[in-house]
């Protein structure tokens, strides 16, 4: 009985190294994701301000460009994992969550895109995209424990709740630049700066 304990015992300590190595490779983010989205966010963010100054085209002219270049994005990505699957990647628990995650923003982004067409004020609506921003950046910088992103969700959040206040679409833009500016961008290209190191340093 004694012998069986020990040999538990030593599982145990066993899983638990197993389980933190597992940690620190999945802590290991390249940023890429966030610094492909934070700059189509922030130029059609910057454009369409500008756009409602000089009145080149529509209001939503580069919302629209943008719209077509994710979709366009989603797309490749989604056909590059059904032909191009990895063999041999263990899929981990953390893994899975964020991709759960990620489906749930997605529809709840949708949701408030669809509220914004059917009604709900662009300068409202922005705030409510903002604040969901902010959710799925904390959730991803807890996750990673990366302070970067934790700090930038709780600015997208301040920007969120400005948002509330302001009159102007215009505004709204420039708040929702700096939003994603320091809360993808920044972060993004911190963990990228983070993940080459590392990748080095296991060289």
């Amino acid at each position: 009985m004694e012998q069986e304990k020990k040999l538990t015992e030593r599982e145990s300590l066993l899983i638990i190294q197993q389980m933190i190595q597992t940690a620190k490779q999945e802590q290991k983010d390249d940023g890429k994701g966030w610094i492909l989205w934070g700059w189509l966010l922030f130029t059609a963010s910057v454009l369409t301000f500008i756009n409602l100054k000089t009145q080149w085209f529509s209001n939503n002219f580069f919302w629209n460009l943008f719209g077509i270049a994710s979709l366009a994005l989603l797309l490749f990505s989604t056909i590059r994992s059904l032909f191009f699957k990895k063999t041999g990647k263990v899929k981990t628990y953390t893994a899975e969550l964020f991709q759960k995650l990620n489906i749930g923003f997605f529809i709840s982004l949708l949701l408030i895109i669809v509220a914004i067409n059917r009604g709900v004020s662009p300068v409202l609506g922005f705030s409510l995209l903002l604040g969901l921003y902010g959710f799925w950046i904390l959730i991803y910088g807890a996750g990673l424990n990366f302070k970067p992103s934790i700090i930038g969700a709780y600015i997208t959040w301040a920007c969120a709740f400005a948002g509330l206040f302001v009159e102007t679409f215009d505004w709204t833009m420039l708040l929702h630049a700096t939003a994603v500016l320091l809360g993808y961008i920044i972060p993004g290209h911190l963990a990228n700066i983070e993940f080459k190191k590392a990748h080095w340093q296991e060289k």
